[in-house]
């Protein structure tokens, strides 16, 4: 109910000393306060003696539903102005600069290619407006790395995005241990083997992750076991993939390539053999990088039987390696020097984000580097015929049907249909 007449002191008084049932109600708060002033002045509040400002502020309080602390407040306000106002809120907002379509394309290109980290996904964003034509992704093109974290703490963002012993030593003439030094040229290979993990005793397929130093082009390769039979014809096709001269390969001390055949192949193929010196395990680093965060983030650890690596071998020829070569940004580092201590710091800033390709062309007298008959007219060709995002779903996708496939066949396997 809403009271249009203000009552006397003793009206008041009364009305405090009775049950205080009635309860007057305001549609909003400026109503309240003009009722509160006209209160105030008519008991002309500030000529009351102590008792009767005490009667005055419990019948305010009994109608409004004000607390002290807040009666008091406006009590002062009328007080010192007369009047009672409302205080609008002078706190600055930012405007938002990021819609939730810019989001929701984040989360499109995180859910592509595994949720890279932050200078990466920056790359594939500029990548996507810039080289191809993607609208949707021009404010994302500059938007700052540490932003990007943010986005993706958002609730829209969380909603869509789809976020899975030591080796011991060997005494052996074969290959020279020492650490490769390339200098920013092309040409130096790393090499290391990735398990997928046994079951029931049995050994599942190996992948044999081939890394350049220099530029980080990368060639997967799947075998049966890492016997002779299978790793030489899988390395020497590997190696045939890169599309530029090859001088050094470089492994840890494992025998499936510290061995005859491997060093008498790379012989053949010109290519220097050195492997990792002992107690010091950064010196295969790079490649052991990526078998975690490429690998086993496509793979994961569960087991695949080993009969598959020709299915396998088809999707990472066709799919992966051009995915991970022409579309997926890499670090690459940054080197200073101190010169009064000499001390060497690395950094990998934003702006060094690229893909392989794209550094692969960005070096120096790099048309000599290429491989008799490969050109850059050709790999323009494949780095530019889907964007990056498309070509991680096509992959993603290939990848499904790949592991379908799989499991098709050891069910026809299991009930012995083949």
């Amino acid at each position: 109910m809403h009271q249009n007449t203000i009552p006397t002191i003793n009206e008041m008084r009364a009305f405090v000393a009775g049950s205080n049932s009635l309860v007057l109600s305001f549609d909003d708060k400026s109503q309240a306060y003009a009722w509160l002033q006209e209160l105030l002045k008519s008991s002309r509040y500030n000529q009351l003696g102590k008792a009767d400002k005490g009667f005055v502020r419990a019948y305010a309080m009994a109608f409004t539903g004000y607390q002290s602390a807040q009666l008091t407040r406006l009590i002062r306000q009328h007080t010192s102005t007369c009047k009672i106002k409302r205080k609008t809120s002078s706190r600055h907002v930012f405007a938002a600069k990021y819609s939730r379509e810019d989001i929701l394309a984040l989360a499109e290109i995180d859910n592509a290619h595994d949720r890279l980290s932050g200078p990466a996904a920056l790359r594939l964003c500029v990548r996507a407006y810039v080289t191809f034509g993607d609208g949707r992704y021009g404010r994302l093109a500059g938007i700052s790395v540490s932003h990007i974290y943010n986005l993706r703490s958002r609730p829209t963002y969380r909603l869509r995005a789809v976020t899975f012993t030591r080796t011991q030593a060997t005494v052996t003439a074969i290959g020279e241990r020492r650490k490769p030094r390339p200098e920013g040229r092309p040409g130096f290979i790393r090499v290391d083997t990735v398990h997928q993990g046994d079951l029931d005793k049995v050994k599942g397929v190996y992948h044999i992750n081939l890394v350049d130093e220099a530029t980080q082009w990368e060639a997967v390769v799947a075998v049966e076991s890492i016997t002779e039979k299978h790793m030489v014809p899988a390395l020497e096709a590997a190696l045939g993939s890169f599309p530029f001269l090859l001088t050094n390969f470089h492994a840890d001390n494992g025998s499936e390539y510290i061995n005859r055949r491997v060093a008498e192949l790379l012989e053949r193929l010109l290519m220097k053999l050195t492997k990792s010196r002992a107690y010091h395990s950064g010196d295969n680093g790079l490649v052991e990088t990526k078998n975690g965060s490429i690998i086993r983030k496509a793979l994961g650890y569960g087991h695949i039987p080993r009969i598959y690596a020709p299915i396998m071998n088809d999707w990472y020829r066709q799919w992966f390696v051009p995915y991970l070569n022409f579309h997926r940004p890499c670090g690459y580092r940054t080197t200073t020097v101190d010169p009064k201590t000499g001390k060497r710091t690395h950094t990998y800033p934003a702006k060094n984000y690229k893909t392989p390709y794209e550094f692969l062309r960005s070096l120096p007298d790099s048309k000599v580097a290429l491989r008799t008959g490969i050109t850059f007219a050709k790999l323009d060709g494949l780095a530019y015929a889907m964007s990056d995002t498309d070509w991680a779903k096509a992959t993603a996708a290939a990848k499904g049907r790949m592991l379908q496939t799989i499991q098709l066949k050891e069910k026809e396997l299991a009930t012995g249909l083949i």
